[in-house]
């Protein structure tokens, strides 16, 4: 689920820089982008990863 919050981040990201669109200090593509890696390295650090199993024993 994160990396698809990733790539959306980062496809935004990329409209706004190929768009040319004029975004306040809060909403550059340049912060899009950074968030889309920050959200990619939890991905990858598995942060929301799902069901865990050491509470299932047999």
């Amino acid at each position: 689920m994160l990396a698809i919050i990733s790539a959306v981040l980062f496809f935004i990201s990329f409209l706004i820089n190929a768009a040319d669109i004029s975004t306040n200090d809060a909403l550059s593509s340049t912060n899009v982008m950074l968030l889309g890696l920050t959200v990619l390295a939890l991905h990858l650090a598995g942060v929301g990863a799902g069901w865990s199993a050491r509470g299932r024993r047999r």
